[in-house]
């Protein structure tokens, strides 16, 4: 069992790893275009919206898979919701801050719902100062 949460866990840091990778692709593309969707072209709303879906992507494989492994290599019984998994993680040193990624996790949730254009322009602006915490992770895989 114990080789096979391993595997688990490099299976997951594979994928992060590559999803990191796509949304720091992304992330450089959005470093300059506006956050106001009215006047956003076509193909630069195109861009925006690539970036929302790998940001989110990339946090949901880290939260709820990555993360919640490494938990259960360290604790089997473990079952914890995401703020306690966030407070240990940071207790660890593996993320720097919960309440960051508490927030990163609610903007992933928002994602997927309908917004005016005022609302979707915050998203954007959010969720590119949000990304370099996410692409940061990197660094500790």
């Amino acid at each position: 069992m114990g080789s096979q949460i391993e595997n688990l866990l490099s299976e997951h840091k594979r994928k992060l790893l590559k999803s990191i990778a796509h949304l720091e692709f992304s992330y450089q593309k959005v470093q300059n275009l506006s956050c106001d969707t009215t006047k956003l072209k076509e193909e630069n709303l195109e861009t925006w919206e690539s970036f929302s879906s790998r940001f989110s992507r990339t946090a949901d494989i880290f939260l709820s898979k990555y993360l919640r492994t490494v938990l259960k290599i360290q604790d089997p019984a473990y079952n914890g919701t995401l703020i306690d998994s966030l407070n240990i993680a940071e207790k660890q040193g593996l993320i720097q801050n919960a309440q960051l990624w508490y927030k990163i996790r609610e903007l992933r949730n928002i994602e997927a719902h309908e917004y005016t254009e005022e609302s979707l322009s915050k998203f954007f602006e959010t969720a590119r100062q949000l990304a370099p915490i996410i692409i940061a992770l990197k660094s500790i895989l």
